[in-house]
């Protein structure tokens, strides 16, 4: 087998937030196709892996359906469309994607498709029909012929909390009725062919009460095989905004529907349920919730009226804006403008050999949209929102506990250095934004003397109480809101605008932080003291907002990336006591005349041996910069490219360099455009003058593996040196993480022996 140079490993997502975006393949091991962003995601739920990306659309994807055969087995084809006017038809085959045809000729937004096959009376051969409704106020029908070769029921439901369900059949002519019965009030319909006349009947089978606010979906549960028999179950899912799902089927005795399973999330600020869908054999059902979240049950094999959550793929509703990973590799920190913080780890089981990877912590549910982050230890982060202030989180025991079970870790080797004083957990007060501390035995912080007053005088709001509790495997959406705060520590004040980015240095002492910035006094950087959380020195620049920062691997040097196309390159000073915190001085800088970016700079980042740094732009260029010598004394330093300009041909967004060279002993470099794609180049200084064949192409993101919008940050996992070694393979495995604007996190690893 060839081992690839490049493959997607993990990925984090979840369903767009709008109606009919989740669709389940009917058939054995079914798939669940579900639209992010301008993205069909197919997920197998039995594996918890995502199996790959079909990318297409060029805005939001706004509805998903997979097209049922009528044998009951695996579909193959799906249909989707966007708010790019487009219907696209896909064709799957061995999980990866045949062919893709777009349908163009709607004139506004598709919000829904359906379709099924269809067999003529003339012709023997199965077509295709596909029925797409867009905002355009038109219903438009495609057909496509294809290989393959009663009475109906149809279900309604509405705004008024109800579902109707319909009986449609055809009205024979001898059957008319001219006695005075009693009976449902009917409506008829007429179809006429060159050749025949056909009238139908619909009357009003049962109305189902139970929903307490709007129901949103209606999904019949498909036929299945079972035991070679065709199995046609008579049951009813419906999803509603009141956060509960309810199974329907008629009474086997009088006929009557009934409600026989009700399913749903509790506490949380969610809105309740957009969609919901039956697997194959209707053992599983899924609710797509308002927040994006999937919320996975299963029906117990021993007793069929229980159903149990189950592990399902979560990620950002919104664009993911920055990601880290911690110091030791073990997991990924993300934020991004839903906000929210996420933690994503590894799942490691004793029975089996692959390894899932799966959101287990939500440190921060915020009221701003989130923009960056940095990590202070392994379990400490800082995080910068729409907002003037910097806010400090450090992880309570239980997911300290929870973090070592579920990725099968030492809970004494992971807390050697902790304190014993940890908090539980944490929760946020009513109307607050701050997560405070909950201790072992009781409850969050005492109020002040004002807060109590409040209270006593009857103005008490209920908090969401923290449960702790041991988990053996990911928690489920409803524990990841209530359940997984990190305390608040500290908040950082100093900026006088929204933050916009934040670093910290590799010992964990300095802390750089910049905000939004249309003046040159706003646009400093500021640095603070990670031990007393005190300022330290600001340093002033750059006339527009800082980008991006970046200390160098051994600490002797801040880099700083603008908006304004320039770059400065900060010198730590030399302190004379340890009980000094460092001083910083302009080293090196470009501007207008000197700067080879002729529009912003996005991204910024060192070589691992702190002799070089690299740049990336919106004018398409990666340049690299240096030496940077920090023996070199001397007030004045020009430091210019040492390197021939990289033109990738896109907008450049964010660039990494990986810690460990490649065979060669070249830079890796991987370099995120703004169109989604990621290209990994090799670099080393030739020494000639220019500059030429120094950089060399090895490889970039094909269409399923690529993001489909901008990409903010790039993050390679820090191996300490060296590569993981898979012998099975023969292959040495470099991981880097990616996330962007298309709501989307993924985990990638590259071949370092093919680069």
């Amino acid at each position: 087998m060839v081992v690839p140079v490049l493959e997607a490993a993990h990925v984090f997502c979840c369903p767009n937030r709008v109606r009919g975006a989740v669709s389940w393949s009917p058939g054995p091991g079914g798939l669940l196709a579900f639209g992010t962003s301008c993205s069909v995601v197919l997920y197998d739920p039995q594996k918890r892996v995502v199996v790959t990306n079909l990318n297409g659309h060029t805005s939001r994807v706004n509805c998903v359906q997979w097209i049922c055969k009528q044998d009951s087995s695996p579909s193959t084809e799906l249909v989707s469309g966007g708010s790019d006017n487009q219907v696209i038809h896909w064709e799957i085959e061995n999980n990866q994607l045949l062919k893709a045809i777009h349908l163009q000729g709607h004139e506004g937004p598709v919000y829904v498709v359906h379709a099924v096959y269809q067999r003529t009376a003339s012709d023997a051969a199965l077509h295709t029909l596909i029925v797409s409704a867009s905002s355009d106020s038109t219903v438009r029908f495609w057909s496509k012929k294809g290989s393959e070769g009663r009475d109906l029921f149809l279900a309604s439901c509405s705004q008024d909390c109800l579902i109707r369900i319909w009986r449609l059949y055809i009205k024979s002519t001898s059957s008319e009725m001219q006695d005075d019965t009693i009976r449902l009030k009917e409506n008829t319909f007429t179809i006429e062919n060159e050749d025949s006349k056909v009238t139908f009947g619909v009357t009003l089978e049962t109305v189902l009460a139970g929903h307490e606010n709007w129901v949103n979906a209606v999904h019949w549960q498909p036929s299945f095989y079972k035991d070679g028999v065709l199995q046609q179950p008579v049951r009813l899912l419906s999803a509603s905004m009141d956060k509960t799902m309810i199974l329907w089927a008629p009474d086997e005795e009088s006929g009557v529907w009934l409600e026989q399973v009700r399913v749903g999330e509790v506490g949380g600020n969610t809105l309740g349920f957009y969609d919901c869908q039956f697997n194959e054999d209707g053992s599983m059902i899924i609710a797509h919730a308002f927040h994006g979240a999937l919320h996975l049950w299963k029906q117990s094999t021993v007793n069929p009226r229980e159903w149990t959550p189950e592990i399902v793929i979560s990620g950002h509703f919104d664009g993911v804006q920055d990601l880290m990973w911690d110091p030791e590799g073990e997991f990924i920190i993300t934020v991004g403008t839903d906000q929210t913080t996420r933690l994503f780890a590894p799942w490691k089981r004793k029975d089996q050999s692959q390894v899932t990877w799966h959101e287990i912590a939500r440190p921060q549910i915020h009221g701003y949209d989130l923009k960056c982050l940095t990590m202070i230890n392994r379990f400490q982060f800082v995080s910068g929102a729409d907002e003037k202030v910097l806010r400090v989180f450090s992880a309570p025991r239980s997911f300290v506990e929870n973090f070592c079970v579920i990725s099968g870790q030492s809970l004494s080797h992971v807390l050697c250095d902790q304190d014993s004083d940890l908090p539980e957990g944490a929760t946020v007060p009513a109307l607050g934004l701050s997560n405070k501390a909950v201790f072992q035995g009781g409850t969050a912080s005492q109020p002040s003397g004002e807060q109590a007053l409040f209270t006593s005088a009857g103005f008490q709001y209920h908090q969401v109480p923290f449960q702790p509790s041991l988990l053996t495997e990911p928690p489920t959406e409803d524990h990841l809101l209530q359940n997984t705060l990190w305390p608040e520590v500290q908040k950082l004040y100093g900026h006088g605008y929204e933050i916009f980015s934040v670093t910290c240095n590799n010992s964990k002492t300095l802390l750089a932080s910049a905000c939004k910035a249309a003046k040159k006094e706003h646009a400093a950087v500021i640095l603070w003291n990670t031990t007393s959380w005190k300022q330290v020195q600001n340093l002033v620049f750059h006339s527009l907002t800082v980008t991006q920062m970046a200390f160098s691997p051994n600490d002797k040097f801040l880099l700083a990336v603008s908006r304004d196309r320039t770059w400065s390159l900060w010198k730590r000073q030399d302190i004379i006591s340890p009980e000094f915190d460092p001083i910083f001085s302009l080293f090196a800088f470009t501007n207008k005349i000197t700067s080879v970016h002729s529009r912003i700079i996005w991204s910024c980042d060192w070589s691992p041996d702190s002799k070089y740094f690299f740049t990336g732009s919106r004018d398409k260029k990666v340049v690299v910069w240096g030496e940077c010598d920090p023996s070199d004394d001397s007030t004045e330093h020009s430091i210019g490219p040492c390197s021939s300009v990289l033109d990738v041909g896109g907008a450049v967004t964010a660039v990494s360099i990986c810690r460990v060279l490649n065979p060669s002993q070249r830079y890796v470099v991987a370099v995120g455009l703004e169109c989604g794609k990621i290209c990994i180049y090799t670099w080393k200084k030739t020494d000639q003058v220019p500059e030429r064949n120094d950089w060399i192409h090895c490889i970039e993101t094909n269409q399923s593996q690529s993001h489909t919008l901008a990409i903010r940050k790039l993050s390679w996992k820090n191996c300490s040196g060296k590569a993981e070694q898979n012998g099975g393979e023969g292959a040495e495995w470099l991981h880097f993480a990616s996330c962007g604007e298309d709501h989307t996190v993924k985990i990638y690893r590259v071949n370092r022996c093919a680069l």
